[in-house]
């Protein structure tokens, strides 16, 4: 397993009230939840279009009967505080198996594909780290070659500067990254309105 790429997936258990929560004080719990499932779907299938092994971190329980195939995504929990913490904890996780390389995505950004993955794999040939920008600053998606624990410490999770803040770590310890093109995560009923249109 030396050689092989681990894509990490984060998702948050999709329960009425607790998905989406921003979006829902607009369009009330249902249809929030009914959007959600819809990103997940569409990271479903990114997912398994990928050569990587996959490993699924729920956010609250692992679930052994959802739609996510046992024989295709290895289930586990998520572990830690805050969004670095879990994340870290992940990626710590996946390197102990022996990948040489992992990826970590979330489920809230639709327009990624199979092409980013693979572009953000192959980056790491030359580059420590891979960075899917997002609109709003933050990233869906990054990729490492071994552990860096400061870009998940002390970071303001949720903020517009975390992409940025990344950045100037790998900076202070001269590590390379690769960027892939920007895309947009659905926060907000503006983002996912703006999802819409441009899907037709």
């Amino acid at each position: 397993m030396s050689n092989s790429t681990a894509l990490i997936i984060f998702i948050k258990n999709p329960v009425l009230g607790k998905v989406k929560t921003r979006l829902a004080k607009f369009i009330g719990d249902q249809k929030a939840l009914d959007i959600y499932q819809h990103l997940i779907k569409i990271t479903q299938t990114v997912s398994l279009q990928s050569t990587c092994n996959r490993y699924l971190f729920y956010s609250d329980f692992v679930d052994r009967t959802d739609n996510w195939p046992e024989n295709k995504f290895l289930k586990h929990l998520q572990i830690g505080d805050d969004l670095g913490q879990r994340m870290q904890h992940a990626f710590e996780f996946v390197f102990k198996l022996g990948h040489s390389k992992a990826l970590i995505i979330g489920s809230d950004c639709p327009t990624i594909t199979a092409q980013h993955l693979q572009e953000a794999e192959t980056s790491l040939d030359k580059n420590e780290v891979a960075f899917g920008p997002s609109e709003d600053g933050g990233y869906y998606l990054l990729g490492m070659k071994k552990l860096i624990p400061q870009l998940f410490e002390n970071q303001p999770w949720s903020t517009n500067v975390i992409l940025q803040n990344a950045i100037d770590e790998l900076n202070k310890l001269q590590l390379s990254h690769h960027l892939l093109p920007v895309l947009n995560d659905i926060d907000t009923l503006e983002d996912w309105e703006q999802y819409k249109s441009k899907r037709g």
